[in-house]
């Protein structure tokens, strides 16, 4: 993909810079914010990682874990609309949880979500099949980029100060 950073904990990474096309614009700022996140786990012991670093028991596989699942739920579920029962993106963390387990969970999931993506990137504006709101219209795929968007986003940032929290590195 073009313009795609992997970030690493203590240097600050700056948004991708591209001059493209919309959908290719937009899944490349979710691939930047997907990675920012991933990154925040690099160097961390399995314990570290599960540890809540603020009271409402939030911790970077905390974060992960629910990524994946709004990732599956919006895109394969909601958009794509598998016949699943929708993942719970706010199950507590298991104990038995590792860094590797969930980074490559979630690598899976954005896999699959991409393939939903890459089908629907013609037309941004096409419905999905249901929504995770109830009583809501099915989105569009533009819509469900953009909320990625800024849902990964707000999360990249509860990473940062969660790692922060557990050694002092900081950046993106």
């Amino acid at each position: 993909m073009n313009g795609k950073t992997t970030p690493s904990v203590g240097r600050d990474v700056r948004p991708p810079g591209l001059n493209a096309d919309e959908p290719t614009t937009l899944l490349t700022f979710l691939e930047y914010l997907r990675e920012a996140v991933i990154g925040k786990t690099v160097g961390l012991s399995d314990e570290d990682a599960r540890r809540p670093g603020v009271a409402s028991g939030t911790s970077l596989l905390w974060l992960v874990r629910h990524l994946t699942a709004v990732e599956l739920n919006w895109f394969v579920w909601a958009y794509r609309g598998a016949d699943v029962e929708p993942w719970d993106d706010d199950a507590p963390s298991p104990g038995d949880e590792t860094v590797a387990g969930s980074v490559a969970a979630y690598r899976a999931a954005i896999a699959r979500a991409n393939e939903v993506i890459a089908a629907a990137a013609t037309d941004l504006d096409h419905p999905g099949v249901r929504s995770l709101r109830p009583d809501a219209e099915a989105p569009s795929m533009r819509w469900l980029l953009v909320h990625m968007i800024e849902e990964t986003g707000r999360h990249a940032g509860h990473a940062d100060i969660l790692r922060e929290q557990l050694d002092g590195s900081v950046g993106r």
